[in-house]
């Protein structure tokens, strides 16, 4: 039976394993250069400017393989649920061959068992080495990762530590349990890949982020949470935060506003936010535009008690999140091959 079922899947088994030869390729042959241009880097750093200049042209020189590298991780678990799990028992079904079988000696449970148990922990397993083998080998762009492809955020998020693991678990079974149901290979099909994108963009959006209870905090203005200072023709002075949070690197920010003295939101990050300050005397005034001029005005803006208030996931919670989300997969699994076992014992023949 065993034989049976990956002389079905053989073909499907020879893509995922060349994308994984391919990636395992460049993975080795980069990884060393990537860790030693890294701790080179680092090395050589003696001040905080110079740090913020290694970790913009770092991530730069490697930011293609980095980014290339991420998507076979993010759509190896769709490929698993599209061309391993959706045709598993519907191609059976189509054909007719699933009642040669079932007349044998083997029964339906041994048959869905096996079929379940060898394809799926094959499948399963190559996207959590896939998943592993590119957090090794990332570690040091994910420490140097710019605004939008830190560690936390949601789309590296969901290619690194044990999550694909996961996700191609449940794919698979999603698949399979599609399939039994549809019956027909191409509509299963598509309908996995459907369903699949639906949950993987609704757990980062809603459930993710409460998976443990974020931390809100306030902030005090400075360079490291602000993008600019600017005044318009009307002589409106304003401030542009960031998402970024001052000595919280890498956290997931999920939401970032400026705040004034009495609590209320003047802007939320990326907008202009107007502040009530003289812009023709004192330390916000336009003679005083250079460095030491616009640190003067973030130290009246901050006297005026104006805050930057966040929500964010910090980046110490990583690895809990992963084994909480991977075991919410988990359980999703656990609850499809249950429904996939009941159903093959009651459909009639």
């Amino acid at each position: 039976m065993i034989w049976l079922t990956w002389r079905q899947f053989r073909g499907a088994a020879v893509m995922t394993a060349t994308l994984l030869v391919l990636l395992a390729a460049v993975l080795l042959t980069t990884g060393s250069r990537l860790a030693n241009d890294y701790a080179t880097g680092i090395a050589s750093c003696t001040r905080g400017e110079e740090c913020v200049g290694f970790y913009d042209r770092f991530f730069g020189e490697y930011e293609l393989p980095f980014l290339a590298s991420t998507l076979v991780v993010l759509i190896l678990p769709a490929l698993v649920g599209l061309f391993w799990g959706a045709p598993l028992i519907t191609r059976e079904l189509e054909a007719g061959t699933h009642l040669l079988v079932w007349n044998q000696s083997i029964t339906r449970t041994r048959w869905l068992a096996i079929k379940l148990g060898f394809t799926g922990l094959v499948a399963t397993a190559a996207a959590g080495v896939s998943g592993l083998a590119v957090t090794w080998w990332s570690g040091p762009l994910d420490q140097s990762a710019p605004e939008g492809f830190a560690l936390m955020d949601p789309l590296v998020f969901g290619a690194r530590g044990i999550a694909p693991l996961g996700y191609a678990a449940f794919a698979f079974a999603l698949g399979v349990t599609v399939g039994m149901l549809v019956r027909r290979t191409l509509p299963a099909m598509a309908l996995t890949l459907a369903l699949f994108a639906a949950v993987q963009v609704a757990v980062p959006l809603l459930v993710r982020p409460h998976l443990l209870p974020p931390v809100t905090a306030s902030f005090e203005i400075g360079k490291g949470n602000v993008d600019g200072l600017s005044m318009s023709r009307d002589g409106v002075f304003s401030v542009i935060l960031t998402s970024a949070i001052p000595g919280h690197t890498g956290s997931w920010v999920l939401s970032s506003a400026l705040v004034d003295s009495s609590g209320r939101t003047v802007a939320p990050a990326g907008e202009h936010a107007p502040i009530p300050v003289s812009t023709t005397s004192g330390p916000c005034a336009l003679s005083g535009a250079g460095p030491q001029g616009g640190e003067a005005c973030m130290v009246e803006i901050n006297r005026l008690g104006y805050r930057q208030r966040a929500t964010y996931q910090p980046l110490e919670r990583f690895w809990p999140l992963q084994w909480i989300e991977t075991g919410i997969y988990a359980l999703l699994t656990l609850a499809l091959t249950w429904l996939s076992f009941w159903w093959i014992r009651r459909r009639p023949s």
